[in-house]
């Protein structure tokens, strides 16, 4: 699975019913040899990922590629990461609790 790959996943597996989250840009600044640039936009019950960088991101994260994967995959937890210093959260700390939550990083 590419990055790419597991950010439509987690676009599709977003609740549609939350109101959590709402009318929110997220970006994901991915480093490592599939990395890249992304943003997802949350509006409307829906997410939509787009190649590139958001305008105004309320939130972004950062980390390696590998650990994204791992991340998503389970195999790492996004709070660990966090807390020795391998993901970095810029913006809205508070929304990043609750897509942790929503979509069970």
């Amino acid at each position: 699975m590419t990055v790419r790959d597991s950010l439509d996943e987690l676009a599709r597996r977003f609740p549609r019913d939350s109101t959590d989250v709402a009318d929110v840009d997220v970006q994901f600044d991915i480093d490592g040899s599939d990395g890249g640039v992304w943003h997802a936009r949350i509006a409307d019950g829906t997410c939509a990922v787009a190649d590139g960088p958001a305008r105004e991101p309320q939130l972004t994260l950062q980390l390696s590629s590998s650990d994204w994967l791992d991340m998503v995959a389970g195999r790492k937890s996004s709070q660990m990461l966090f807390m020795i210093g391998r993901l970095k959260v810029k913006g809205d700390i508070g929304l990043a609790i609750k897509l942790v939550s929503l979509l069970k990083l």
